[in-house]
């Protein structure tokens, strides 16, 4: 049957605890394995870019976020969009961040200086959106290549997630162009529960639960895929 709107969308995700972003599988695995100009495999009203907040997956993107508090969304996953839920997250963060929290990765070479900097903006705030990020970064057009990497770099490394959007407004108070994505702390998004939960798993137990998963998902998944996808 597949999927035929938001709910439907949802409930397989959790189903899978992660998922690549819609449209590219990744050679993982993906809720949504059709892109926006492709039709899907199967009958039904999903369609890209239509605004119609039930049966476009565009829409859906943010509409985990806003709606639900049991997963994230950020670029997680070779460097681009996936999901992950609650459930499933701390394996993440015990693959990845292995109980080292940025000071001490930064000490070990392990984050950039311009990451260090774009994270310590949120000690003094819980959220920002990209657009205040950059000023008080004082980054222009030339650094913009340098800002994106590292704030890739946070969310892969699960320091910094997505946590909706605001939207751009003039000084009278009227909005203006492309709504700004705004991010979060992994810490501020998910809560205690979540790190106490990654603390009590290791590395190679949460690697190993992870690939057993994949494998659920896709039993023609590559190792040396799911390696990079773990990592």
């Amino acid at each position: 049957m597949g999927i035929q709107n938001f709910d439907d969308f949802y409930k397989e995700l959790k189903q899978a605890g992660f998922s690549a972003g819609m449209g590219n599988a990744e050679g993982i695995y993906s809720v949504i394995p059709f892109g926006w100009n492709e039709l899907p495999p199967y009958e039904t009203e999903v369609r890209w870019h239509t605004g119609v907040a039930k049966t476009d997956p565009w829409e859906w993107r943010m509409r985990v976020l806003d709606e639900k508090d049991d997963v994230a969304y950020a670029k997680i996953f070779f460097k681009k969009s996936g999901f992950i839920t609650k459930e499933w997250y701390p394996y993440f963060l015990a693959a990845r961040r292995e109980g080292m929290d940025l000071e001490a990765e930064y000490r070990e070479g392990r984050i950039s200086a311009y990451a260090r900097q774009i994270y310590d903006l949120f000690t003094v705030t819980d959220r920002l959106p990209v657009d205040e990020m950059k000023r008080l970064m004082g980054s222009g057009k030339d650094d913009k290549a340098r800002f994106d990497r590292a704030l890739v770099e946070l969310q892969m490394k699960l320091y910094l997630t997505m946590s909706g959007r605001r939207s751009r407004v003039t000084n009278d108070g009227q909005e203006y162009g492309w709504a700004s994505t705004v991010f979060t702390t992994t810490e501020h998004f998910w809560g205690e529960e979540v790190f106490t939960a990654a603390a009590a798993i290791g590395k190679e137990e949460a690697a190993a639960a992870i690939t057993e998963q994949v494998y659920r998902l896709n039993p023609d998944a590559e190792a040396k895929r799911i390696v990079k996808f773990i990592g």
